[in-house]
């Protein structure tokens, strides 16, 4: 029988194992080369013969674009994917509301340290309120639990049952933040290590909210996307994503058997914590104005660096600042950005910190690992075409060191 550690939630995936594996050493003075076109084409193809139907990317370096993709975008007709496909991105989408916040703290209408029960006393009332400040909500040091494995029950009995029966369901956030409120609490407040938790974002939505009287999304698409000249960038309003996009196929760690498509799904589920759609290039143009100053300051992005040591999804410590995650690769650099998965869909961007090198990577499958003879999931070559493609991309050198979490998939959606 699988064991779903319900790592069934936002993001986390390839990017977790990414820093468990390479914070080891501490980072040597780049030694990245110049990525060649040929060897990246030759990773995306590797990737599709691996089992991911379609896998695109975008690369920049010093100024130089690369873009490619390989396999296809619906298995039954052969469509073949393209690099300008939009995605849904998951739990990147909790950069940009982290940066919507770290706006309105330069602004003095939000402390960092100020308790969420002074501006929410509704959603998380009396001494946890008090004890839970907006940091620990973006840094997931708060010890409020996942609301996931309430709002998709039928994972906890290992059936996808949920998956159907929320295709087309319309989640208020606060019933969502509730689920995770009172659920037995992950840690305690500002205890580290932090727990990785979708229901702190989705709190940071309704923060923005009252103190900016406009939807989170609003506000975001306006002084987050538009700032930084996303043209491909927003959140979807219903449950079909417009504009050129590939299916997204869930194997659910081969409990979905052929992998179901969940490309048209109601995104409520996930609001302000993993619900943007996006393109490898406006993602990769959204990472580097940030980390230029050009949607926070300076002072703002030097908050949103600090980082604590959180327990993500699957089980690994990885270094998480606000909204921010880091990662350092030994004779490669130090990365910024964040990974995210939903039903179907995984997507990693990393910018390292001289800005100069960029990678976002999209794939239409998700959980691809079925279980072992003791119920884990199985490493898959799919997990080893991605380390070669992440190491090419980020590093020229696909033995760089960065290697994908088993099944991209283990800390799965949102």
């Amino acid at each position: 029988m699988l064991k779903i550690r319900l790592a069934v939630c936002a993001g986390v995936a390839a990017l977790s194992v990414c820093a468990g594996t390479a914070a080891a050493a501490p980072a040597s003075p780049s030694t990245a080369s110049a990525p060649d076109p040929a060897e990246l084409k030759s990773a995306l193809d590797a990737v599709h013969r691996a089992g991911i139907p379609g896998v695109f990317a975008e690369v920049r370096d010093a100024g130089r674009v690369w873009r490619g993709a390989s396999g296809v975008a619906d298995v039954g007709t052969g469509r073949p994917v393209r690099p300008d496909m939009r995605q849904r991105v998951g739990s990147i989408t909790k950069t940009f509301t982290a940066a919507a916040i770290m706006q309105q703290v330069e602004q003095g209408r939000i402390r960092l340290d100020a308790p969420i029960g002074d501006h929410l006393p509704q959603l998380v009332p009396g001494e946890r309120g008090r004890k839970i400040t907006v940091r620990m909500l973006l840094n997931h040091t708060s010890g409020l639990p996942d609301y996931i494995v309430h709002a998709f029950p039928s994972l906890q009995d290992m059936s996808p049952k949920s998956l159907d029966d929320n295709r087309f369901r319309r989640f208020r956030p606060a019933e969502l933040i509730e689920m995770g409120v009172n659920a037995p609490p992950a840690s305690e407040p500002g205890a580290t290590p932090g727990v990785y938790s979708n229901t702190n974002y989705l709190l940071l939505g309704q923060l923005l909210e009252q103190v900016t009287g406009t939807t989170a999304e609003e506000y975001i698409t306006r002084n987050v996307i538009e700032r930084a000249g996303l043209r491909h960038t927003g959140f979807p309003t219903g449950p079909r994503i417009e504009g050129p996009h590939a299916r997204m196929y869930e194997s659910l760690w081969g409990l979905i058997d052929p992998p179901r498509d969940y490309s048209v799904y109601d995104p409520s589920w996930t609001g302000t914590g993993a619900a943007l759609v996006s393109t490898m290039e406006d993602l990769n143009r959204f990472y580097g104005r940030l980390l230029d100053g050009k949607i926070v300051n300076r002072s703002s992005l030097a908050q949103m660096q600090r980082t604590v040591p959180v327990i993500a999804l699957d089980g690994s410590t990885i270094e998480y600042g606000l909204g921010l995650h880091k990662v350092v690769v030994r004779d490669c650099g130090t990365f910024w950005g964040h990974d995210g998965t939903v039903w179907g869909a995984g997507t990693i961007s990393l910018t390292r910190a001289d800005g100069r090198r960029q990678m976002s990577v999209a794939v239409n499958l998700q959980r691809w690992n079925g279980p072992d003879s003791s119920g884990e999931p199985r490493h898959h070559p799919i997990d080893d075409a991605l380390n070669a493609l992440y190491g090419q991309a980020m590093c020229g050198d696909a033995d760089a060191g960065v290697r994908p979490a088993e099944g991209a998939g283990e800390a799965s959606t949102g």
